[in-house]
């Protein structure tokens, strides 16, 4: 199963991603997608904003970009599928 979180975690969503992340069966992948997803984007310092993905779950891979391009998309998922194996 793969959590892919394509924006910034907000305070009101870090624990639904904590639980969803512990409810996830092993194997696991937690892959942020974009800037926001990475480190809150445009949105860190926000009183609003946790921050990244990161700040809550462990994250196994990171996928640059705002937006990220398809095929910068598509290479990191494979990337990180890559790295379970």
């Amino acid at each position: 199963d793969c959590l892919l979180v394509t924006g910034p975690v907000t305070l009101n969503m870090a624990e639904a991603l904590r639980r969803t992340w512990e409810a996830t069966p092993e194997p696991k992948l937690v892959i942020a997608a974009g800037d926001c997803g990475r480190d809150g984007g445009i949105f860190q310092g926000s009183y609003a904003v946790v921050g990244g993905v990161a700040a809550v779950v462990p994250v196994d891979a990171v996928i640059p970009g705002c937006p990220p391009a398809p095929a910068a998309l598509l290479a990191g998922l494979l990337e990180a599928l890559g790295r379970r194996r």
